[in-house]
């Protein structure tokens, strides 16, 4: 007795784990950890195929749809796109996180130092490296990572692969990255308010005393008063972080919803 298997079973088989992986392996290129650049490529794709043979049970059915035809082809660029932007919707809080680093070591007088950063692949500031190393690390003790892999499970539910994307749904990722610098100065106000006001005192001593060499003494007495600032803000910036991963992680939600087709999702409400 021979183990025969017919060409629809084969495409059926091939569906049902090339479009959630095409999905998972979206999410990958854009999502902050997971698109790392010191991660290997080959360990990437490993985690990527482990995580899709991992929720294949748990995910819904497929459509009957060979993913080497025509049609497939373009449903799995479409999950390769959904995937890329729940990622990149994860990844506007630490380019917010960037930009107030960028800020404060801007005020500190640490605008020179600059550092090759590996994930963006130019020159960053030292301190908007720090920031984000900083929040990686929080966003890992959180299991970050994890809440991400379940949101892109859960996505397959909200937005069913083979569902047609309502084109104005892509709107919300720029409307989303339009916060970026007002986060990201919100985030760094309180340093700027300490750093202004120590300017400002540096000025009206200097206006008091001409004799005093303001280059000689500002630039050393800024830059303490900016790394004091720091040491006070990292001790409370945690909850900022987790309430800033917890607005992205809910924003997974509204993006699908947004991309969403009206008429699928009024058929999908009771």
């Amino acid at each position: 007795m021979f183990f025969s298997v017919t060409s629809a079973q084969l495409d059926a088989w091939l569906a049902a784990f090339m479009y959630p992986l095409a999905r998972l392996l979206g999410m990958m290129m854009s999502a902050p950890i997971f698109s790392n650049r010191g991660m290997p490529t080959r360990f990437r794709l490993g985690v990527g195929l482990g995580i899709a043979l991992a929720v294949l049970p748990a995910a819904p059915p497929m459509p009957d749809i060979a993913p080497g035809s025509g049609i497939g082809l373009m449903i799995l660029g479409q999950q390769v796109f959904i995937g890329a932007a729940i990622g990149f919707t994860i990844r506007l809080v630490f380019a917010a996180i960037d930009v107030a680093g960028s800020f404060i070591g801007m005020q500190m007088g640490l605008s020179f130092a600059l550092f090759f950063d590996p994930n963006s692949g130019g020159q960053s500031a030292v301190l908007a490296d720090f920031m984000s190393m900083v929040a990686a690390l929080l966003f890992l003790s959180l299991d970050g990572h994890l809440i991400l892999v379940e949101l892109v499970v859960r996505s397959f539910e909200w937005l069913p692969v083979g569902t047609g994307l309502h084109g104005q749904g892509w709107s919300f990722i720029p409307r989303a990255g339009a916060a970026i610098f007002s986060t990201g100065f919100l985030l760094s106000l309180p340093m700027l308010a300490v750093l202004l006001v120590t300017n400002v005192a540096m000025g009206v001593l200097t206006r008091a005393s001409p004799q005093l060499n303001l280059f000689a003494i500002g630039f050393p007495v800024t830059m303490l008063a900016g790394f004091f600032s720091l040491i006070l803000l990292m001790s409370n910036i945690g909850p900022v972080f987790h309430n800033l991963f917890e607005r992205s992680f809910d924003a997974v939600p509204a993006l699908l919803e947004a991309l969403t087709p009206a008429s699928a999702s009024a058929g999908s409400s009771p």
